[in-house]
């Protein structure tokens, strides 16, 4: 368990500006939604949707939905299950979406409370203390409020001292705040920084839509990085990181406080999750992966050599192509570990949770890649090594 009061070397060791990771943290909420569940869920509002409508499909003026499948979820994207902070009202064809009781403002928030249980964890396998920390930095694909920021309530949670800030880069946002985070402590502006990652994507979900129903479920993540002077003995030089951002339309959610200047439109189905999956699918694969082979040549890391891949979790075959790019061969499943299939697409927490259960096993200079990527279309990537 942590310390109760700032450790020594956290108050007297000479810093390196080294950026490490020292640990990482994970909640997992308890309700999980089967593909099984999901289908008989949407096929039931669907059959509802076409009796209600058999008239107007009849006379072409409204068109008839389609019945899902295990087959198709599975095939387009390799989820099988997904957890989710609000299970019945999802599966309810009258509701489909979750529901969560508003808190008054002297509770923690929902999404600062996973935040918080993610943190801690992080906190406790690094056996660090809150004193120790400088700064909580929120770093998810959606924000509860607009202010006061999430890290700030998470950081008043924890007991923290210093700053904190909300960052929003969609699912690349956790390897934003990663790079953020090692920039802090290579200009020695902190020496021990939290990035948390609280995921509730089954509130911008359009549990309506067939070609995007069965994608996200809910989770948080947390990621303790400092300076190599403090780390534990156990932990992961980090060689370097690159961002990289490029306009585009093809994943967008147009969700946000200008709705209300606007009421007409403000309940349409753009105000959640849409996306043009084979477009993304051809324009993100050759990015990502281009980009992270020149990163991996500008640092003379042998991309082909790097022990493990912690990919995004959004799509089963994006990551079998970025990884064959980068590693030369198809990956298998040690190579390139995969949560997706029991946490569905969790937007920015998936490559740290494939990182946080899939690396205890690595010995001493093994080197990796953390890489997430998404709407924006955005990219981060973190290379890393095993601590001798």
């Amino acid at each position: 368990m942590a310390s109760t009061a700032p450790t020594k070397a956290a108050t007297e060791i000479a810093l390196t500006g080294r950026p490490v990771i020292s640990a990482t943290g994970l909640f997992t909420p308890e309700e999980t939604i089967t593909n099984e569940e999901l289908v008989a869920s949407f096929n039931s509002f669907v059959d509802r949707h076409n009796a209600a409508n058999a008239d107007a499909i009849a006379a072409g003026e409204v068109e008839a939905l389609a019945h899902s499948s295990v087959e198709f979820i599975e095939k387009a994207s390799g989820i099988k299950a997904r957890h989710v902070m609000s299970k019945a009202p999802i599966l309810d064809p009258d509701t489909m979406c979750p529901r969560l009781d508003e808190r008054p403002n002297e509770e923690l928030s929902i999404m600062a409370e996973i935040g918080v249980i993610a943190a801690r964890q992080a906190l406790d396998r690094a056996e660090r203390a809150p004193e120790d920390v400088d700064a909580v930095l929120c770093a998810a694909s959606n924000m509860q409020r607009a202010y006061p920021a999430m890290a700030i309530e998470i950081q008043q949670a924890l007991g923290i001292e210093g700053f904190g800030f909300d960052m929003n880069v969609a699912c690349s946002s956790a390897t934003f705040g990663l790079q953020t985070a090692a920039d802090y402590i290579r200009a020695g502006n902190a020496k021990s920084v939290l990035v948390v990652s609280p995921e509730i994507t089954s509130g911008h979900l359009n549990w309506r839509d067939r070609d995007s129903h069965f994608i996200f479920g809910d989770v948080a993540t947390a990621v303790l990085v400092e300076d190599a002077a403090i780390a534990p003995r156990e932990h992961w030089d980090i060689l370097g990181t690159k961002l990289k951002t490029v306009f585009s339309n093809n994943i967008r959610n147009n969700f946000g406080f200008l709705n209300r200047a606007h009421p007409e439109t403000a309940g349409a189905p753009d105000k959640l999750f849409v996306q043009e999956g084979r477009k993304v699918f051809k324009e993100v694969v050759p990015m990502v992966a281009e980009m992270i082979l020149e990163e991996a040549e500008r640092l003379e890391i042998d991309a082909a050599g790097m022990r493990r891949l912690w990919l995004h979790q959004a799509n089963a075959g994006m990551n079998r192509l970025i990884a064959q790019r980068v590693l030369g061969h198809e990956a298998n499943a040690d190579e390139s570990p995969t949560v997706l299939d029991t946490y569905g697409n969790t937007s920015s927490a998936g490559s740290i949770i494939a990182f946080h259960l899939n690396s205890d096993d690595l010995v001493a200079g093994d080197t990796g890649l953390i890489c997430s990527f998404g709407a924006g279309y955005s990219a981060g990537a973190v290379f890393v090594r095993k601590a001798a």
